[in-house]
């Protein structure tokens, strides 16, 4: 059964505490258009389709409620490069289709509120209502990451040989003979101000505490 535009987006609003925005409207719109282009029902009641949002925020929701696709699901990823913007991809053919709000879209939505109290509240009302080729623009795109690497391998996990952290999903980096997390092969986001709770974790586990 197709699901309306209407009802998902009292979905999403009800992620956001009843209220819905534009990024919202676009999230949503986005997906269902990426569903006509993959020849994919969206949203999708499998995993087939995996959405990489490259913001997070509003419109992110608006792609998980309209795609069905969710970071707990595996079938989002978050490339913040700080727009909204989104690529789906199929994943049993590789296709890739990435989609953005046209670059007239924000001046073209009075045209479809025009008693709308607010350039937001027109932007809220009109991109309901406007048509694919005026709200969004889209193309195909190759992904420059290898999709299986994407993807990952559910249920894989190691060790890594410096930190003994458990890393999942094929998410480890081997070097020479070592499995280590990405953090400890340099690329971590974080610095550890302190290893002491660290040590006193180690010992409380080796101890059966």
């Amino acid at each position: 059964m197709t699901v309306t535009l209407e009802a998902l987006l009292e979905a999403s609003a009800r992620l956001h505490d009843g209220r819905l925005c534009p990024r919202q409207v676009l999230g949503v719109r986005m997906s269902l258009l990426a569903g006509r282009l993959l020849g994919i029902e969206l949203p999708q009641r499998e995993k087939r389709v995996l959405a990489i949002v490259e913001t997070y925020g509003c419109a992110a929701d608006g792609v998980a409620v309209g795609a069905n696709c969710w970071i707990g699901r595996r079938t989002m990823r978050i490339v913040d490069h700080g727009k909204v913007a989104a690529t789906f991809v199929d994943t049993v053919t590789g296709r890739a289709i990435r989609i953005r709000p046209h670059h007239l879209a924000r001046e073209r939505a009075g045209l479809y509120a025009p008693g709308a109290p607010s350039r937001w509240h027109a932007q809220l009302i009109g991109y309901q209502h406007m048509p694919d080729d005026e709200l969004l623009e889209w193309n195909e795109v190759t992904l420059t990451i290898d999709l299986k690497m994407l993807l990952g391998r559910a249920g894989e996990r190691v060790t890594c040989s410096l930190c003994g952290e458990e890393v999942l999903d094929q998410r480890e980096i081997r070097i020479a003979d070592q499995v280590l997390c990405r953090s400890c092969a340099g690329d971590a986001y974080y610095r550890p101000v302190s290893r002491y709770h660290e040590w006193v974790s180690r010992e409380a586990a080796s101890a059966g505490v």
